[in-house]
């Protein structure tokens, strides 16, 4: 199974979340991820090298190392801060 470690930046902002209902979300997908790492959809351009994947108007973005098997969230943003 892959190792999923968190950007200091998404452990601030998830903290924050006063949703109960997002966070669960948000838990699920990415225990989804751990699954199927590339279940996310692949970034062009400036996040070339990044995915994404889709929460109910918000992304949650990440990198997948496949060489070390480790998934790094890397931020959530609302879609229309793209």
């Amino acid at each position: 199974m892959v190792e999923v470690i968190f950007d200091d930046s998404f452990k601030k902002l998830f903290s924050k979340i006063k949703d109960n209902l997002l966070k669960e979300k948000i838990i699920k997908q990415i225990q989804k991820l751990k699954n199927n790492p590339e279940a996310g959809k692949p970034m062009r351009n400036v996040r070339k090298g990044t995915r994404e994947l889709y929460i109910k108007s918000f992304r949650l973005s990440y990198k997948y190392y496949l060489d070390k098997n480790i998934i790094e969230i890397l931020d959530l943003y609302h879609k229309d801060e793209q």
